[in-house]
């Protein structure tokens, strides 16, 4: 599992309400716990965010999902004082954000983030290299070092070649990228990304997303990417928070997320997510069963017991053969005595990282699938059935919910 640093990014009990009396009685209404349509009525005020907590770590992707109206925007908002709050803290690499204001505010803004908007916001009488190095220049970086650094921020996303040409004249997916580039330029800590994404078609948004995979594997940044979209959610986030009418419902990692919802309305959420794209190898390998080459076939199948098969390893621990129990039945049926007649090399490995869904091939062959480590040692046991089982046990767990619900 990826470890992160300390958190840089903290909200704590957060409030943001919107109209001219926030701190009246809007704030105390929301505080005694009354739902934000009703505040409305009662005191003509919207909720953005109520009591509203979580931190992201240094160099994790922290996704915040939420449907329209969820606060979700509202909450990145407020990292960097676009957003006044009503009520709490936010503290960003260890400065009370809401406390700056002036130039202090400005400065901090540069210097701590770079920010990806839905629409791109690009300058198009500018050509892409001058677009890319603007945060630079409103900082008074000479021209020369900051096309330095755009043109090598540019070949993270791929258009150090479109350097020279007009934005208007690049797609879509070409215009956000050049957006990147831009929040990279000054190589700031953290990233915001608002619906970064959101307005590009489904097959250019999917490259984009692989795309800031790619690029974070290389800066490690500290990445609050906010999203409508559960499946892009759970496919970029190291962990996500689920908002709903201002207020936090879930926070977990992907996995979490799908395999144990908070609640109806999270189970709601996940129904239609293909499981194999998140659930990973972890959540579901056993401890393996190891054998010795030279024991008796008999004493192996006993020391399988109820599992489909067993491995024999190395000396350094790296899987070298595999009984499958299919293949000793038929040998013990045949008077076959010894385990190392019926032993197998053509076995399928698999990592601890490994999603389910990249080893449904493997599955099929029914045999069990030996996952190793990053030095390629045994340390555990993938068996086909509990694919199948995990993925059944995830719709019973959101048809319940369901039930609950909806009943």
């Amino acid at each position: 599992m990826v470890e992160f640093g300390e958190p840089i990014v903290s909200l704590e009990n957060v409030y943001k309400i919107f109209g001219p009396d926030p701190r009246g009685r809007a704030l105390d209404l929301t505080r005694a716990g009354v739902v934000k349509n009703d505040v409305q009525r009662l005191s003509g005020h919207v909720v953005g965010l109520t009591d509203v907590s979580f931190s992201v770590n240094k160099g994790e992707i922290f996704v915040v999902m939420g449907l329209s109206g969820s606060g979700k925007s509202t909450a990145i908002r407020t990292v960097n004082k676009l957003h006044d709050i009503t009520a709490g803290s936010v503290i960003v690499d260890g400065v009370d954000v809401q406390a700056l204001s002036g130039s202090g505010l400005q400065t901090f803004r540069r210097e701590k983030m770079g920010m990806v908007f839905q629409h791109f916001a690009l300058f198009p009488h500018r050509n892409v290299v001058y677009n890319a190095g603007y945060g630079l220049k409103v900082q008074g970086v000479p021209r020369a070092d900051r096309e330095a650094a755009a043109l090598r921020a540019l070949a993270m996303v791929g258009l150090e070649a479109y350097a020279n040409n007009a934005t208007s004249e690049l797609s879509g997916g070409m215009q956000q990228r050049v957006g990147l580039a831009r929040a990279m330029c000054t190589d700031p800590p953290i990233l915001l990304m608002d619906e970064a994404f959101s307005a590009l078609d489904p097959l250019i948004r999917r490259q984009m997303q692989d795309e800031l995979l790619e690029i974070q594997e290389q800066v490690h940044k500290t990445i609050l990417f906010i999203t409508h979209d559960l499946n892009e959610a759970l496919r970029l986030g190291n962990r996500v928070c689920i908002l709903r009418d201002g207020y936090v419902v879930q926070i977990g990692t992907p996995e979490e997320i799908l395999t144990k919802p908070a609640n109806g309305y999270v189970a709601e959420f996940v129904q239609d997510v293909d499981q194999g794209r998140v659930i990973d190898v972890a959540t579901v390998m056993r401890s393996v069963v190891v054998l010795d080459p030279d024991q008796t076939l008999a004493s192996a199948v006993d020391a399988v017991g109820d599992r489909r098969g067993g491995f024999t390893i190395d000396a350094d621990g790296r899987p070298v053969s595999l009984l499958a129990v299919s293949d000793a039945g038929i040998a013990l049926a045949h008077g076959t005595t010894a385990l190392k007649d019926v032993l197998r090399t053509d076995f399928e490995t698999t990592t601890v990282e490994s999603r389910l869904n990249d080893n449904y091939a493997a599955a099929g062959r029914g045999m069990p699938i030996a996952v190793i480590d990053e030095a390629g040692r045994l340390v555990g046991e993938l068996e086909p059935r509990e694919i199948m089982e995990e993925m059944g046990r995830v719709e019973q767990l959101i048809d319940g919910f369901e039930r609950e619900v909806f009943l």
